[in-house]
């Protein structure tokens, strides 16, 4: 993929050479694109299956659109490779070309100085300009030991580690509850000419593609709820990057110039801790970052950061992240409630309980992962469990109501799709892949000996899988 993510996308359908496509052909292949997304902002060019350059893929709906990875696998059967990542994390693995960038935090085995670790964060966090939280606020055992912050690059073909480098070495500020969160939960996203490793309140760092650091950003220190630890990741709209920066603090989101890491604006939020990555989009002429919170669902002009529109209706603790077709933006929560909006572009001001609002579920939502949008699919997942729904998008019409997937128990990682597959990978490390259609049908039911958080990337006929310990490449073989 040699265009940006943040690039908008060619729609011409290209024939092979010396035939022409049959017109009722033609016509299938120009609407499946339009209903894949193909006006996002984040799409890239005709390539965009052979890359995974963000949290949700190339098209920040999950769908890899010209990907075709294996259907089966076990620890046996189609592993490329397989190798251990050091430390811990759930950041989604990012893939361009033959790389492979995965984040982590790494305890070194060091204990704490009476540095920060201990006055500062303990400090009111007024006493600390331009650093907001500290003193184990986010639950969990209040971290003594010093842990290196490190993006790795990987050999897509090999899996044999390019570059190394560690971003920061610190005393996290926070805990986070065990078996619930990582140090390095959020996930990086790559241009093909640069790659931003994130990790929250240990900053946003540009990288060349050979490791370089060209410039970072420190944000301060994030308050987190209940002890889950940090989780929205950044977005990218090509030449500015967007970070959401929503805890039990000062919230805001901001933007920077992607190349120089300088701030282009801030706006203020009133919000509580939320999770969820925000989605860049293109409607009408404008590009606009959508991010789900609590309070309010909002779109800002990407260029001035203004707000365009808002809408209330979610449920606490937001963590999936939205999702958009050509004309309408899905979002969701499952936490203390269920809730699910379809609401049409195009909307200013408050579009709170207006026309805009198409349709709405308040039923089997998910907690932590994030929906699939495959075409006009709309594939979610209830609270953290294997039970699946799938909705016609334009209409809210129900396909597959809250089906039990015996197979998961437990999920976090948000689903994938491609090659006319779904892809669901549970906690248990148990994979189940359907066929995408209105019906439930199970094609394959896949074991590796791991446990599954981050989410899956798909890149080509490959598949990369991120468990606790390893890093799976499948592939047939």
């Amino acid at each position: 993929m040699n265009t940006p993510p943040g690039s908008p996308p060619s729609c011409a359908i290209a024939a092979p050479k010396g035939r022409r496509l049959p017109w009722t052909r033609l016509i299938a292949l120009i609407a499946s694109v339009l209903l894949a997304g193909a006006w996002t902002a984040h799409a890239a060019s005709s390539s965009s299956g052979q890359n995974w350059p963000q949290w949700r893929g190339p098209l920040a709906n999950g769908v890899a659109p010209q990907a075709n990875p294996p259907l089966a696998w076990s620890e046996t059967n189609n592993v490329k490779w397989k190798v251990r990542i050091p430390g811990n994390g759930s950041a989604t693995p990012l893939v361009w070309e033959n790389q492979v960038f995965v984040q982590t935090a790494i305890p070194t085995g060091k204990k704490a100085e009476a540095q920060k670790s201990d006055a500062a964060a303990d400090a009111p966090a007024q006493n600390q300009p331009g650093r907001r939280g500290g003193g184990g606020f986010g639950g969990g055992q209040k971290p003594d030991e010093v842990y290196q912050f490190v993006i790795l690059c990987l050999d897509r073909r090999t899996g044999q580690v390019l570059w190394r480098q560690t971003a920061r070495e610190e005393v996290p500020h926070e805990g986070y509850r065990q078996n619930e969160g990582s140090f390095a939960s959020t996930s990086g996203v790559t241009d093909g000419k640069h790659v931003f490793a994130y990790f929250g309140s240990r900053g946003l760092y540009c990288y060349d593609m050979a490791g370089k650091l060209q410039w970072s950003q420190d944000f301060g220190d994030m308050r987190i709820a209940l002890g889950f630890g940090e989780g929205s990741s950044p977005a990218l709209y090509r030449d500015t990057i967007i970070v959401n920066w929503d805890h039990e603090g000062d919230d805001f989101i901001v933007a920077l110039n992607a190349e120089t890491g300088k701030e282009l604006w801030r706006q203020a939020r009133d919000e509580r801790t939320s999770w969820s990555t925000p989605l860049v989009l293109e409607h009408a002429g404008r590009a606009q970052v959508v991010t789900s919170a609590t309070s309010r669902i909002r779109s800002y002009d990407i260029a001035t950061g203004n707000l365009l529109w808002e809408c209330a209706g979610l449920t606490r603790n937001v963590i999936p992240s939205p999702v958009a077709d050509r004309d309408m933006v899905y979002c969701m929560s499952g936490f203390q409630g269920n809730a699910l909006l379809a609401i049409r572009l195009g909307g200013t001001g408050d579009l709170t309980d207006s026309e805009a609002i198409v349709w709405r579920h308040n039923k089997n939502t998910p907690y932590v992962p994030s929906p699939l949008l495959y075409g006009d699919r709309l594939y979610f997942l209830s609270s953290n469990n294997g039970v699946l729904s799938c909705f016609d998008a334009r209409s809210g019409r129900a396909l597959i109501d809250a089906e039990r997937l015996e197979a998961l128990q437990g999920v976090y990682a948000s689903p994938v799709g491609a090659g006319g597959r779904v892809y669901l990978v549970g906690r248990n490390g148990a994979t189940v892949v359907l066929r995408q259609s209105e019906k439930l049908e199970t094609l394959a039911t896949n074991r590796l000996d791991e446990r599954f958080d981050a989410s899956a990337a798909v890149a080509g006929k490959e598949l990369f899988l991120r468990g606790h310990d390893y890093l799976y490449c499948i592939a047939e073989q």
